[in-house]
């Protein structure tokens, strides 16, 4: 079906309002970009402030540091904790996550279970590659993370057995040099035994031990808490970063794609323009020749 000048200035109106909102998409992922990374670097001062708190309870009771170092079962179940997106345009993003999290874990021994993190990612589980449990729903800015932390820790809580049930991952894409991601695996549960040996080991930044409040185990625990909040909520801001750079580079791409056609369909429409008027100015000449006295 040819083309005609009345349908390519739609097919230029259409792509022209594309690239508005292409424009806004770029805008609002730079922009969240910027605001997850800033929640990760406001979060290192209280991650080391629990990283302290843990130090002293374990060096301070020797029994619950032999507690927390012994390893899981051979068999013991496992819990993914699989960040993903809840939305489209990130490229492969979802795909690499699904790949590194079947690759990961395929080795493990001991039964599998995927909490997603994400509308998008969820579905990639569906079909029964591993076991899925509870799905979450991302937060839509870095005030509603706490909320999806707490979500998540409630249901940890509420497993057979308590957090002490299995073993806890956490994967989630993490932000790189040069505006990239990769993904990133951490083990939250049980307690690593050499990241425990080298929190002991930290060097107290005053000249005297503070008084624990409380008892010994009360006050673990309570750190433990936090520490999971902490790699919950820093995986979770990384993961968004993360989401928005790769957004922001399919925006880019979908930006240049629509300005290639944009020119297209430009150049196209003066083709057409400029074939209809010589052929009016043809038709024209031809009829003066018709009409001039021979």
């Amino acid at each position: 079906m040819s083309e005609t000048p009345s349908s390519l200035q739609r097919k230029l109106g259409t792509a022209a309002e594309l690239h508005s909102v292409v424009r806004t998409m770029k805008t609002m992922a730079a922009s969240r970009i910027g605001q997850y990374r800033d929640a990760v670097t406001a979060l290192d001062s209280y991650y080391r402030t629990v990283q302290l708190g843990l130090a002293l309870c374990l060096r301070q009771d020797e029994g619950a540091l032999r507690a927390h170092r012994a390893p899981p079962a051979p068999a013991a179940s496992i819990d993914a904790i699989v960040f993903g997106t809840d939305q489209g345009m990130v490229g492969q993003f979802n795909d690499t996550m699904f790949q590194y999290v079947i690759t990961t874990l395929a080795p493990m021994a001991g039964e599998k279970t995927v909490w997603p993190v994400g509308e998008r990612i969820a579905a990639y589980f569906a079909d029964g590659t591993l076991q899925r449990a509870h799905r979450f729903n991302l937060p839509v800015s870095t005030q509603s993370i706490p909320a999806l932390v707490g979500k998540i820790l409630v249901a940890l809580d509420a497993q057979p057995g308590g957090r002490r049930g299995a073993q806890v991952f956490v994967f989630h894409h993490r932000p790189v040099e040069g505006g990239g991601f990769a993904p990133a695996c951490q083990r939250l549960l049980p307690l690593d035994a050499a990241w425990m040996d080298k929190l002991t080991a930290m060097p107290w930044p005053g000249k005297q031990l503070p008084q624990l409040a409380g008892t010994t185990p009360v006050t673990l625990a309570a750190f433990i808490n936090e520490y999971l909040f902490v790699s919950l909520f820093r995986a979770c801001a990384e993961s968004q970063a993360s989401e928005n750079a790769s957004r922001l580079v399919a925006m880019q791409r979908a930006e240049t794609n629509i300005d290639q056609l944009h020119d297209e369909l430009q150049r196209s429409f003066h083709r057409l323009r400029q074939g209809g008027i010589d052929a009016e100015l043809f038709d024209l000449v031809a009829g003066f020749e018709a009409l001039a006295p021979g």
